[in-house]
C-alpha cells in the first residue's frame, strides 16, 4: 500500500462510484501513454517549421533550456495532483482543496478544454489520415508545387471528406477508450508508440544519408546567432518559450488523468523528465527527417504551417522510392496524432464517468455522439462556413478554437495548477512535496520552492500576455 495523504473528505464525492481505481499495467505503459498525449502535431508539425522560421539551431538550443526549466516542473505538478487525488480533473480539486474554497471550478474548465481541443485536433488528424491514403494510392505523384497546394485546399474545403474523416477519427478514438484501461488504451498505445518510434528512427537515418543532408543538418543543428538576431531575439525567445510550454499539453488535465492511474513507486519529477525527454526526442528526430530532405531537393524549409501538407509531398515526389517514404511519414504522423486523441478522449471519458456515475462504455458512447456534433463547426470551417472569420479577416473557426485552448485555457490552467500546489490557500507546498517525491527517483528540492512559487507563475503570465498580444498584433 502507498503512503496515505491526509485530505478532507468533501460531501461532493459521496455519490461517486466506489469501485476501485483502474491502474496502468506497467511503468512503461504510463510513460508511453503520457508521452503519447504530449507528443503530437506540436512536435512533428509545429516544431520543425518554427525551427525553420526562427534561426535553426539557435532556436533549438533556447527551446531545450525552456523545456527543462519550465516544462518538466509543470508536468510534475499536474501528475502529482492526479496521483494524490486518484480522480479525474473534474473531481480532483474536491479531494485536495481546503473546505469551502472554489478551486474545483477549474476542474470543469479543464473538462471543457479537452472538448474544445478535440473539436479541432480531430479535424487535423482526419486530414493526416486522408493524406496517408492519398500518398499510398499515388494521388500526389507527378503533381507540381501549385497542384499539391490546390489538392490540400480541395481536401480541407470538401465537406464530405473533412466531416467524414474527422468522424472516423472520433469513432476510432472512443472505441479504443471503451475497453478497460489496460486492455484498450494502454495496450494499443504501446504498440502504436513503439511502431511510431521505429518508423521515426528509420526515416531519420534514411534522410541524414541523403546527398544534400549536410547543409540541412548544419541549418538545423549548428546555432547561427546572426540568423537568430535577424529573426529578432525577443521574438525567438517568446516562440521557444511558448513551444516549450504548449508541447507538453499542460493545463487542461489531459496529463493529470494518467497521474491518477499511478502507484507511488517512482517520484514524479523523474517521470516528468523521462516523458519530456521522449517528447523532445520525437520533435528533434522529426527535424532530422524534414531539413535534410528539404535541402537535398531544394524545397523551402521555412515555409511555415504548410510544411507538412504542401511542402513535404513535393519532397516525396522528388525522392527515389518517395511514395514509400511518404507513406511511412504519414503513418508516423497519424500515430503521433492519434495517440494524443486517445489520451485526451481518456480524460474526457474519465471526467464524465465521475461526474455522472456512468460506466466506461456508456461514457464513451455518449461522448462519441456529442463529439461528432462538436467537430462540425471546425470541419465545415474551410468549406460552407468559410465565410465566418471570428478573429478577423483571414481567420476561421479552427483559429478561434485553437486560440481558446492554446492561448487561454492551457496557460491559465497551468497557472492555476501551480498556484494551487504552492499556495497555503490551496493544496500547499508541503502536501505537494510529499506527493511529488514519493517513490524512488529525481526529487523536487526545498530550494526550488521560490522558483516554483514566484518565478514559474511570472513566466506563465508572460506566455499568456505575449501569446494573446502576438495573436492580434
Amino acid at each position: 500500500m502507498g503512503k496515505c495523504i491526509n485530505v478532507v473528505v468533501n460531501p461532493h464525492t459521496m455519490s461517486e462510484q466506489t469501485t476501485a481505481r483502474e491502474r496502468l499495467g506497467s511503468r512503461l505503459g504510463f510513460i508511453l501513454l503520457t508521452a503519447g498525449c504530449a507528443i503530437g502535431l506540436g512536435n512533428v508539425w509545429k516544431f520543425p517549421y518554427m525551427v525553420g522560421q526562427y534561426g535553426g539551431g539557435a532556436f533549438v538550443l533556447i527551446y531545450l533550456i525552456f523545456l527543462i526549466a519550465m516544462g518538466i516542473p509543470l508536468m510534475s505538478v499536474e501528475l502529482s495532483l492526479g496521483r494524490a487525488s486518484q480522480k479525474s480533473p473534474s473531481k480532483m480539486y474536491y479531494e485536495l482543496e481546503p473546505r469551502g474554497s472554489k478551486w474545483h471550478l477549474h476542474g470543469y474548465i479543464c473538462t471543457a478544454g479537452c472538448y474544445v481541443l478535440m473539436a479541432f485536433y480531430t479535424v487535423v488528424t482526419g486530414w493526416i489520415i486522408k493524406y496517408l491514403i492519398d500518398t499510398a494510392t499515388g494521388r500526389f505523384s507527378g503533381l507540381g508545387s501549385q497542384e499539391v497546394a490546390d489538392a490540400f485546399a480541395a481536401t480541407t474545403s470538401d465537406t464530405a471528406i473533412c466531416v467524414g474523416f474527422t468522424i472516423l477519427v472520433v469513432i476510432i478514438g472512443f472505441i479504443v477508450c471503451m475497453s478497460s484501461l489496460q486492455k484498450g488504451l494502454e495496450r494499443i498505445s504501446k504498440y502504436m508508440m513503439g511502431l511510431m518510434l521505429v518508423i521515426l528512427i528509420s526515416l531519420a537515418v534514411y534522410c541524414i544519408t541523403l546527398p544534400g543532408a549536410g547543409e540541412g543538418l548544419s541549418f538545423y543543428l549548428i546555432p547561427d546567432f546572426e540568423r537568430l538576431m535577424d529573426a529578432g531575439l525577443f521574438k525567438v525567445i517568446v516562440a521557444a518559450l511558448s513551444q516549450a510550454f504548449f508541447t507538453l499539453s499542460i493545463g487542461i488535465g489531459s496529463i493529470e488523468i494518467f497521474g491518477s492511474y499511478l502507484d507511488k513507486k517512482n517520484s514524479l519529477l523523474g517521470e516528468s523528465a523521462r516523458i519530456a525527454g521522449l517528447d523532445l526526442f520525437v520533435a528533434f528526430a522529426s527535424g532530422l527527417i524534414i531539413f535534410p530532405a528539404c535541402f537535398t531537393y531544394g524545397v523551402e524549409a521555412t515555409s511555415g504551417p504548410g510544411l507538412i501538407f504542401v511542402t513535404l509531398p513535393n519532397v516525396f515526389n522528388n525522392m527515389p522510392s518517395g511514395q514509400i517514404i511518404g507513406v511511412l511519414f504519414f503513418v508516423f504522423m497519424a500515430f503521433a496524432s492519434l495517440t494524443t486523441v486517445f489520451a485526451v478522449f481518456e480524460s474526457i471519458v474519465s471526467n464524465t464517468r465521475e461526474m455522472f456515475n456512468w460506466s466506461r462504455k456508456k461514457s464513451a458512447l455518449i461522448n462519441c455522439v456529442f463529439m461528432c456534433i462538436l467537430i462540425l463547426p471546425c470541419a465545415l470551417g474551410f468549406g460552407v462556413l468559410s465565410g465566418i472569420e471570428p478573429l478577423g479577416a483571414g481567420t476561421n473557426i479552427m483559429d478561434l478554437e485553437d486560440f481558446i485552448v492554446s492561448y487561454l485555457m492551457l496557460p491559465i490552467g497551468a497557472l492555476i495548477f501551480v498556484l494551487f500546489v504552492t499556495s497555503r490557500y490551496g493544496w500547499g507546498w508541503k502536501n505537494f512535496l510529499e506527493e511529488v517525491n514519493s517513490g524512488t527517483g529525481l526529487k523536487v528540492q526545498e530550494w526550488m520552492r521560490p522558483y516554483m512559487t514566484y518565478f514559474l507563475p511570472l513566466v506563465i503570465i508572460f506566455v499568456l500576455v505575449t501569446g494573446i498580444t502576438s495573436f492580434f498584433i
